[in-house]
């Protein structure tokens, strides 16, 4: 999972920085990169996945 700066936060849109963000799989389908910026992991801001509709905090 490299890339981070080609990725984009799955809450906001925003492009996702280094510092401070994360990426994983969906805890659900594991198939989506889930990237989060430090904004909206710091808020708890909800993301969904965009291939099985797991939402997650």
């Amino acid at each position: 999972m490299s890339g981070q700066s080609d990725l984009h936060c799955s809450s906001c849109g925003r492009t996702v920085p280094a510092k401070g963000a994360t990426q994983f799989l969906c805890p659900n389908c594991g198939e989506t990169v889930i990237g989060r910026c430090a904004r909206c992991r710091d808020q708890s801001v909800l993301y969904r996945c965009v291939k099985c509709g797991f939402e997650g905090p």
